[in-house]
């Protein structure tokens, strides 16, 4: 049992702070709503604190997972920042899907305060948060990963080290680009077949039988054809990380048509209202 907070109670830091406490690890929350934090005591225990710095207080790791790097910036930097309020040796788990670059800033500042940090983004939705199914790519030093990983393990399926700090969050990038290319293709295929003439739903039973099968043809297809598009991961989500997987490849040289390309797409949906709707949406703005 670890003694550890968890900052940020959104849709995938409420229920991976509740798996911790379920593994009976003292759990202390920080959340900038405060309700949102109280609500979470009631069903889980453990205490809430006022600030992320009182939250860090003793603990031997704090988590976080929060919105983008301005808001990693905020709580861990200053006084009442989770790195004013953690011991010496502590580790800083960020769960945030962001930069790489503020990955190694906080790294530096954790450094210079006798601290530790590992990037640990999250694959696996809000539906892989629920059910502690999670995978997670984490960039760090390996003796602070091995302590954590078998704490990150009651909410995750899968973790691996992918080397120095910063390696974590530039694998999830690769993660987004794999994503928003396949969404784009499903999204056209179905297009398609509706198209053709053909019945989809039959199309999609034979082809995921063979080499066209994927996560999202399994679990988005069905909406998908419905028109549904409340099930997951925002468009709005989306776009912020896409745009940090094209600020990285235009520091790094790498070429990105298609991503560049269906992060327009993407644009498209949010200005006919569509920034709530999950990332299979990108449908709607072929059939509309």
């Amino acid at each position: 049992m670890a003694k550890v907070a968890f900052i940020g109670l959104g849709v995938m830091g409420y229920p991976m702070a509740g798996h911790l406490a379920r593994k009976s690890h003292d759990v202390c929350v920080y959340n900038r709503s405060g309700e949102k934090a109280a609500a979470w005591v009631k069903a889980h225990g453990g205490r809430a604190a006022p600030t992320p710095a009182t939250a860090a207080e003793g603990a031997d790791i704090v988590f976080a997972c929060v919105g983008n790097d301005d808001d990693l910036r905020s709580i861990t930097m200053g006084s009442e920042g989770a790195f004013a309020g953690m011991k010496t040796g502590a580790i800083f788990v960020d769960h945030t899907t962001a930069s790489a670059d503020v990955a190694r800033e906080l790294h530096t500042e954790a450094t210079r305060n006798a601290l530790c940090f590992i990037d640990a983004p999250v694959s696996g939705g809000q539906a892989g948060a629920e059910n502690g199914a999670l995978t997670v790519m984490c960039g760090g030093g390996a003796s602070e990963y091995a302590i954590v990983e078998p704490v990150i393990a009651a909410y995750a399926k899968s973790c691996r080290l992918m080397g120095p700090v910063g390696a974590g969050q530039l694998t999830k990038m690769v993660n987004q680009i794999c994503i928003a290319g396949l969404v784009e293709a499903l999204a056209e295929g179905l297009h398609f077949a509706r198209k053709a003439g053909l019945d989809a739903n039959a199309v999609v039973d034979v082809i995921s039988k063979g080499a066209a099968q994927s996560w999202q043809m399994e679990n988005r297809s069905a909406t998908m054809i419905g028109g549904k598009f409340d099930f997951g991961f925002a468009v709005d989500w989306m776009r912020k990380d896409l745009a940090i997987c094209l600020a990285e490849a235009r520091r790094n040289g790498a070429h990105l048509p298609v991503t560049a390309l269906v992060d327009q797409f993407y644009s498209e949906v949010q200005k006919h209202g569509g920034g709530r709707f999950d990332t299979s949406s990108l449908i709607k703005r072929l059939d509309d």
